[in-house]
C-alpha cells in the first residue's frame, strides 16, 4: 500500500513538472531561429530570381558588384555575398552623377530585416522617417558615404539625385557575423534598406590660396 502511494506520488509530480514546462514554452517564439540558413538562402534564392528578371529584359532589377572590387579575372573571382541586388523603385532624371566614395550624402532610408517569426514584413531596426515616403515632407539624413556599410555605399555610388531603391545586401557586405544594436540586428542578417539619394555634397580641391578645401551641396 505505502509502495503504491509512493508510486504515485512520483507520478503526480512528474507530471507537475511536465505541466510547468509546457506552460513556461506556451507562446514563446524564438524570433529568429536558424537565423544564418534563413538569410543565406532568401539572399540565394533572391539572386537567382534577379538573374532571371535580368535576362528577360527587366531593368527595374541590378545586380551590382562591391564597390572596391575589381573585375573578375585569373586570379579574383567575386562570390555571391560580393554583391547587392538592387530594385529600382524609382529612376530620378537628375544629370549630376553619382556621390564618390569620398562624398557626404543626403537620403530618405528605411532599413529592415528578411521576415521572421513574428515580423512577417521584417523588423525595422532603423529609419529617417515615420509614416509614408514622401520626399516633400521628409528631411534626410546626413552620412559620409565611407562611413557606411560596404553594401549600402555600393548602392549610393551607383545612385543619382531622385532615384530610390531598395537594396537587398547580403550580410558579407552588412554586418557579418556580429549581431548590432544590442541584438536587435541579429549576426548573419541580410540588410534591406528603402533609399532615396536627395543630395550629395563633394569638396573642391584646396587652391594654392586656401589651405581648406571648399565643396557645395548638389540636390539636382
Amino acid at each position: 500500500m505505502k509502495r503504491n502511494k509512493l508510486l504515485y506520488l512520483m507520478m503526480l509530480l512528474l507530471g507537475m513538472g511536465i505541466m510547468a514546462a509546457c506552460s513556461e514554452n506556451d507562446g514563446e517564439v524564438e524570433e529568429f531561429a536558424d537565423w544564418q540558413n534563413k538569410n543565406e538562402t532568401y539572399f540565394n534564392q533572391l539572386y537567382a530570381s534577379t538573374q532571371q528578371r535580368i535576362a528577360k529584359g527587366d531593368q527595374s532589377w541590378k545586380i551590382i558588384r562591391k564597390w572596391s572590387l575589381p573585375e573578375d579575372n585569373q586570379h579574383f573571382h567575386a562570390n555571391l555575398g560580393d554583391y547587392i541586388i538592387v530594385h529600382i523603385l524609382n529612376a530620378g532624371s537628375s544629370t549630376s552623377g553619382s556621390p564618390l566614395y569620398t562624398d557626404s550624402v543626403k537620403v530618405n532610408y528605411r532599413g529592415r530585416l528578411i521576415p521572421s517569426a513574428t515580423y512577417t514584413g521584417g523588423y525595422v531596426f532603423d529609419r529617417s522617417y515615420n509614416g509614408k515616403y514622401n520626399p516633400q515632407t521628409m528631411r534626410p539624413a546626413k552620412f559620409a558615404v565611407n562611413s557606411l556599410v560596404d553594401g549600402f555605399t555600393t548602392a549610393l555610388m551607383h545612385m543619382t539625385i531622385g532615384d530610390r531603391w531598395e537594396v537587398y545586401i547580403p550580410h558579407q557586405l552588412g554586418y557579418g557575423n556580429k549581431e548590432q544594436s544590442n541584438g536587435t540586428i541579429p549576426a548573419y542578417s541580410t540588410l534591406i534598406f528603402d533609399i532615396g539619394l536627395a543630395g550629395f555634397y563633394r569638396a573642391e580641391a584646396p587652391t594654392v590660396r586656401a589651405s581648406a578645401s571648399k565643396g557645395k551641396w548638389i540636390e539636382r
